[in-house]
């Protein structure tokens, strides 16, 4: 089968695909996320997956040797939003602590922009997903202690699931991998609308 260009850098999102029995190839796009500001989320994250997917995509047309081998293309962008307010990766740390005070014994929600491009045909799927996500009530200490590990300015929203960061999320409604920035049911439906079977991107 042709290949999966994955358009990100985020080492959760590899993770995720290649759990699930799927070896993509890493293109990150290296754009500039500040130019959109949407306000609405689920507009904001779409619009940037499309951004980091027409970079990745203008880049594999421009090699021939990948542009024959590579089959589809995806692209993420996540954002958590907390009373209304979209954020991102948190600035620093002294941002992670005072993002974390906020988030502390609250819900969020954590919206995901996915854009698969069929790279033949240029046929695209566009999807935007949301997962409400409810936080526990840490103490200080407990958050100063995470931030010092650094994992919270890596990652949209300054927490992960899968990571150090689990047990301080208490509850989840939706897919939860979602909330590691890629929906695997979303994205086998959106396979599907191009006519690729999720079962025949396995690559063991």
């Amino acid at each position: 089968m042709p290949t999966l260009i994955l358009a990100s850098a985020s080492p959760a999102r590899l993770a995720t695909l290649r759990a699930a029995g799927i070896e993509p190839e890493v293109i990150v796009s290296g754009v500039d996320e500040s130019q959109v500001s949407d306000a609405e989320p689920a507009t904001l994250v779409t619009r940037l997956a499309e951004l980091k997917a027409g970079a990745v995509h203008a880049r594999v047309q421009e090699d021939p040797d990948l542009a024959r081998e590579a089959g589809w293309l995806l692209a993420c962008d996540s954002m958590l939003e907390l009373n209304g307010e979209v954020l991102g990766k948190p600035a620093d740390a002294a941002a992670a602590v005072r993002r974390w005070q906020r988030m502390r014994g609250r819900s969020g929600v954590l919206h995901t922009g996915h854009v698969l491009v069929e790279l033949g045909s240029g046929r695209t799927v566009t999807r935007s997903v949301a997962t409400t996500v409810h936080f526990a009530d840490v103490a200080d200490e407990e958050i100063e202690a995470y931030v010092g590990t650094g994992e919270p300015l890596q990652v949209a929203g300054a927490f992960t699931i899968d990571g150090l960061g689990g047990a301080f999320v208490s509850g989840l409604e939706g897919d939860h991998h979602n909330v590691v920035g890629l929906s695997l049911p979303v994205l086998r439906q959106m396979l599907a609308e191009l006519g690729v079977r999720w079962t025949d991107l396995w690559s063991r």
